[in-house]
């Protein structure tokens, strides 16, 4: 799309207004770098359109695609262009968080971007021993209500098959609650005494989770509506 002006807000949007694209840029910040892992991301995308969306970012130098070795497929990876853009992503995102999210309905509660996100928000050198396994049962989800994550030194993974290891952590709550909790929106001491969640485990890990589950980039960021 052209605009056929000279600003510089209009010449930017030719290349960053389509859309997907911005969330796309956005996976690929957060660490994303594998098609299916970007699509995982964005689970409505199609694959034709992430790989319109790809090509037009690698054509503009904001992206750069490399061959998976050994492997067939490619990886991407944000140029020094496309890294320059943490702080417009971050900018849409605090926006977001004051005047867009008033009001989540529930076909924004993305039960797959949520999990991707917690897979993210580990930190592997706060947990004791060599593998940590964390079970997630969602209240309110049908099919695939159980997740794991399976942490070790040297991977995180998300799985919605058993992977016939001892628990560690037991989170039960629905969708909503978890993602408000990850969000920063409810404390998670808050969801516990209300009964919306349930948190079972050794205490040393139940009673500070942020300790090595952080929450949202954007938590702690208040509506608007909260400080008018």
């Amino acid at each position: 799309m052209e605009y056929g002006q000279f600003c510089p807000v209009a010449k930017a949007l030719e290349v960053l207004g389509e859309r997907w694209t911005i969330l796309i840029v956005r996976e690929l910040l957060m660490g994303g770098s594998r098609f299916n892992e970007l699509q995982r991301g964005l689970n409505q995308i199609s694959p034709t359109m992430l790989t319109r969306r790809l090509n037009e970012l690698s054509d503009a130098g904001i992206v750069i695609r490399k061959k998976i070795p050994g492997q067939r497929g490619y990886e991407y990876f944000l140029t020094e262009m496309g890294n320059e853009l943490l702080p417009v992503v971050e900018s849409i995102g605090n926006w977001g968080m004051r005047w867009a999210r008033g009001k989540m309905d529930d076909t924004d509660l993305d039960l797959e971007l949520l999990m991707l996100y917690l897979k993210r928000s580990i930190r592997p050198d706060k947990l004791p021993g060599n593998e940590t396994i964390i079970r997630f049962k969602f209240t309110d989800i049908d099919q695939f209500s159980n997740w794991w994550i399976v942490v070790t030194d040297d991977d995180t993974d998300v799985c919605v098959r058993d992977p016939g290891k001892d628990v560690d952590v037991y989170f039960t709550t629905d969708l909503r609650t978890m993602i408000e909790v990850w969000m920063g929106d409810t404390p998670y001491k808050n969801a516990v005494s209300d009964g919306r969640l349930k948190l079972v485990g050794p205490s040393a890990l139940t009673r500070n989770v942020t300790s090595w589950l952080s929450s949202s980039f954007f938590s702690g960021i208040p509506p608007a509506t909260a400080i008018q």
